[in-house]
């Protein structure tokens, strides 16, 4: 392992029994300097094959939502510039070059472009792509905020953002009862945060807007390109987007006894 001031670029991960994908991913981000993975309370062999990568592993199980926890990633990362990825997300060799080639340059924020794999295909469509997200980044200038879900990377200090060229591939749902258990999570996290929030919902914002995410996402996106896969993803996305302002709706008339 290299010393920490020579240390350039930490790849930083949070991870929950994740043990079936984790290899590939790491496999694929083995040029990093440092790999950092924070798991928060795995039951199955996760950490283990975190630690066969020579990985730094930390289990913190006080799960506060996304965005706490990209934090505390963070904090155990030590080199210059962080990349932060999932354990069902790949790097190709063309992105692999392209973080390489940048990492000598100054302090700058990166967008790369997720591509994902759904049922049997890559989404083209369907709002699914081009998805481009920032993960590549200086460690002391930017940093997730406090969000429980779809947490969103902060830049106090105006950096300069840019895009990579290759794609980050993302194997994203294993099953229909995959996707349909991880929609239902973020609508469930989501729900919370606005809660905390002092906000309210309503059944009519629940219908409007789970209608208007199927519009945008099948027929504006044209997710219609993608098959039979674009009209399931926009069909179960509609769903949870109903589910997640009807979850609020709920939490907000309901008084604990």
């Amino acid at each position: 392992m290299s010393s920490a001031k020579a240390i350039q670029l930490s790849a930083v991960l949070i991870v929950k029994d994740e043990a079936d994908k984790l290899a590939e991913c790491l496999q694929s981000v083995g040029f990093a300097d440092e790999i950092v993975v924070l798991d928060s309370g795995s039951s199955d062999q996760t950490c283990e094959v975190a630690a066969s990568f020579g990985a730094r592993v930390e289990i913190n199980e006080d799960w506060r939502g996304f965005g706490v926890q990209r934090q505390r990633a963070q904090q155990l990362a030590q080199g210059r510039w962080v990349f932060v990825l999932d354990a069902d997300e790949r790097v190709t060799p063309k992105l692999r070059q392209e973080i390489l080639n940048v990492l000598e340059g100054g302090e700058c924020i990166y967008e790369v472009n997720r591509l994902s794999w759904c049922f049997g295909r890559f989404m083209r469509h369907t709002a699914m792509y081009p998805d481009w997200i920032p993960r590549l980044y200086p460690r002391e200038s930017a940093g997730f905020d406090n969000t429980r879900v779809h947490e969103r990377l902060q830049n106090p200090n105006k950096l300069p953002v840019k895009r990579l060229d290759g794609d980050l591939l993302h194997y994203v749902y294993d099953s229909v009862r995959h996707l349909v258990s991880k929609s239902a999570l973020y609508s469930e996290q989501w729900a919370i945060a606005r809660q905390e929030q002092g906000r309210k919902g309503s059944l009519l914002s629940a219908c409007l807007h789970g209608l208007s995410c199927f519009v945008r996402m099948y027929i504006l996106k044209r997710g219609f390109l993608d098959g039979g896969q674009g009209l399931l993803i926009a069909l179960v996305m509609s769903h949870a987007t109903f589910a997640k302002y009807a979850d609020l709706w709920v939490r907000t008339r309901t008084k604990s006894s």
